[in-house]
C-alpha cells in the first residue's frame, strides 16, 4: 500500500520549467486592447456627470 503523499502519486505540472516559461510567456488577449477605448470613453462620460452633479448641487446650495 502506497500512503498518499508519496513521491511518485504527487505530480507537480509547475515543476516543469518549460512549462513554467508557456505559463508566463503568455500573450494577453488581443481584444482587450480594443475594449480600452470604450472605458475612456466611459470615463469621460463619468467624470462630465460627476461635475455636472456637483455644479447642481452647489447652485441648489447657494439659491
Amino acid at each position: 500500500m502506497s500512503t498518499p503523499n508519496s513521491p511518485e502519486n504527487n505530480y507537480d505540472p509547475a515543476g516543469s520549467t518549460q512549462m513554467f516559461r508557456a505559463f508566463v510567456d503568455e500573450q494577453p488577449p488581443q481584444q482587450a486592447a480594443t475594449a480600452s477605448g470604450g472605458s475612456k470613453t466611459g470615463l469621460i462620460v463619468g467624470v462630465i456627470a460627476a461635475i455636472v452633479v456637483v455644479a447642481v448641487v452647489a447652485w441648489l446650495a447657494l439659491s
